[in-house]
């Protein structure tokens, strides 16, 4: 019987040791590696070549996003599953651009996150229904610029259209046609409409 090495990153130690214990219930999984950053799985990898790593998606220093991309800048062939709390459409889009294999949900049940990995293994694809249709949600709006971005930013912080354009040295007719753009973008209402769904998809981290 062949092992299946996997790598566990994330900042929670009760996390890593819930998924170690519950994996290694299967006979063929082993944990090689666990790490708590970004850095660490960086150099844990090099050293452990797990076949498949399992990546926290908001990690403190390197996030799972920014992690799983020097993997692959490193090791083409790494395998990446990003597991996470989250589920909003952004976090999945950027995890899967940066080379994850699949997005998991901490909720999912534990035969389908074994066969997720088992099939990631495999080379194969895989992707919970529920998270395909926040994907296929976000693949339908049309992205923000890096300056849209910005102000959306500014706009989750509660700060108005002049203080916006005080703090990014733009008029202040610049940043309403940003934040017209923003809403259209979004498909919000207003403003409090565009910052909810700013947070719930991941287009923005809350500090």
């Amino acid at each position: 019987m062949r092992l299946l090495n996997l790598m566990i990153v994330d900042d929670h130690a009760l996390v890593r040791l819930g998924l170690k214990t519950s994996l290694e219930m299967e006979a063929d999984f082993r944990v090689v590696a666990e790490a708590s950053t970004g850095e660490q799985a960086l150099a844990l990898y090099a050293l452990a070549r797990p076949d498949v790593t399992l990546m926290d998606l908001r990690l403190p220093g390197l996030n799972g996003i920014e992690t799983t991309g020097r993997l692959l800048q490193t090791d083409p062939g790494a395998k990446v599953i990003v597991i996470s709390t989250f589920s909003g459409g952004e976090d999945i889009f950027r995890a899967l651009q940066a080379g994850a294999k699949t997005y998991l949900t901490k909720s999912i049940q534990r035969e389908e996150m074994v066969a997720a990995i088992r099939a990631v293994a495999r080379g194969e694809g895989y992707l919970p229904a529920s998270v395909a249709s926040r994907l296929a949600e976000r693949l339908q709006r049309s992205s923000l610029t890096t300056r849209e971005l910005e102000v959306l930013r500014l706009v989750v912080e509660g700060e108005t259209n002049k203080e916006i354009a005080t703090a990014l040295s733009l008029a202040e007719v610049t940043v309403k046609l940003h934040v017209g753009n923003i809403l259209e973008k979004l498909k919000a209402r207003d403003r409090t409409e565009a910052a909810r769904l700013a947070i719930e998809s991941g287009l923005i981290w809350l500090r």
